[in-house]
């Protein structure tokens, strides 16, 4: 088990907020991870402009920074800003990181004549090049995330004393979307990249529970060829890749998620409006269909953030809050955490067949139901 937390706000709010609405829920982690993800961003002491993007990870060594820096300027990246975390390492659990880093990089210049899809497709390659020029010196560089307007936190500890060892309490970085995770460490070792959010090509997702069918879905998309589709230090990475393939390659809408991931029954399916579509996406996507107990909280580009539960039901979510402020968590103190003065009358926990999501008016949260037909043609992200 983990424990997540999600808040979203018309007005940007600190991340050391969201670390400490996570200590409420502190029985359900132990401090083997910790991660952070952040949308919509500002620093007091930068004009940040999208869509320039943002490096976000740690450096183990100096020689880790000097081959990341030469990397970056070969590809023609130029450097604008660099966050000094004015870190106190005596509050951190590791304290032999050489450099903590969120940098912010004008793309390179001949990047001009690219699309948006091609754009995306290169920030991503940047950054399991930079991955790989670590994972190829015994892990001494680890980079979370190469995209515009996101940053990337993981660490090991608790989550309170990781904020304030890297100054996230002094509220220079802000933010519109916060996502968090705490991390138990069950089946796998410590590793800070199988902290959670995972993070694909804007797309991220974050997950309490398991997935006791996740070599079948790795398999599976590692069988797409896809570069992005790699990694896979926990068995909830496959959420976030199988959230960024519906979107990008099937281009289905939203609401498809849980079709995919948990359709209904036969049975169900013959009285739905659209059986005969359902039941082929199922057959196309088999080898996705996840089995719990999982409760899975996602973010898109346009932050817009969602929950979804597995059949089991057994990892429950809520989420609350008022208009310009919503939040999602593994437990109800943890939205009360996150929004204290909402009415907590309307709090909502979803049901095996819902989706709730959060748009980015962030006006209300809606619940779609699988037993709801599909905007087939709604424009896919």
């Amino acid at each position: 088990m983990c424990r997540l937390a999600l808040k979203t706000a018309i007005t940007p709010f600190s991340p050391y907020s969201v670390l400490q609405a996570m200590e409420t829920m502190k029985e359900g982690y132990d401090g083997s991870g910790l991660g952070l993800l952040m949308r919509g961003v500002s620093f007091t002491d930068f004009s940040y402009r999208t869509p320039d993007p943002i490096l976000s990870g740690i450096a183990h060594t100096k020689e880790a920074l000097d081959r990341m820096n030469d990397i970056m300027r070969e590809k023609g990246f130029h450097k604008t800003y660099d966050h000094d975390f004015n870190a106190d390492t005596s509050l951190l659990e590791i304290q032999d990181r050489f450099k903590y880093f969120i940098r912010v990089y004008k793309m390179p210049k001949h990047w001009d004549q690219y699309d948006q899809e091609r754009i995306e497709q290169e920030l991503m390659l940047t950054r399991l090049q930079l991955r790989q020029a670590g994972e190829e010196n015994n892990g001494d560089l680890s980079v979370f995330s190469v995209w515009p307007d996101v940053i990337m936190i993981k660490e090991i500890g608790w989550p309170e004393a990781v904020g304030r060892g890297l100054g996230l309490d002094d509220d220079r970085i802000q933010a519109r979307l916060i996502m968090a995770q705490g991390r138990q460490n069950t089946n796998w070792g410590i590793n800070l990249h199988a902290c959670h959010p995972f993070f694909l090509q804007g797309i991220a997702s974050m997950t309490n529970g398991e997935n006791t069918a996740f070599i079948t879905s790795r398999d599976w998309l590692l069988g797409r060829g896809f570069p992005g589709y790699c990694g896979y230090q926990s068995d909830s990475e496959v959420f976030a890749h199988t959230l960024h393939y519906m979107l990008k390659t099937l281009k289905l809408p939203l609401e498809a998620y849980k079709h995919i991931i948990t359709p209904l029954s036969t049975g169900e399916l013959d009285r739905h409006s659209q059986a005969d579509f359902l039941k082929g996406l199922r057959n196309v996507c088999r080898n996705l269909i996840i089995d719990g107990p999982n409760c899975t909280i996602a973010s898109l580009p346009d932050e817009t953030c969602l929950m979804v539960m597995d059949q089991k039901k057994m990892r429950p979510g809520t989420v609350g809050g008022k208009p310009g402020e919503w939040a999602m968590a593994s437990e109800m103190c943890g939205v009360a955490a996150l929004v204290p003065d909402r009415d907590p009358a309307l709090d909502f926990q979803p049901m095996r067949n819902d989706t709730v999501v959060v748009g980015p008016d962030r006006e209300r949260y809606e619940v779609w139901s699988q037993a709801d037909p599909l905007p087939l043609l709604r424009e896919a992200v």
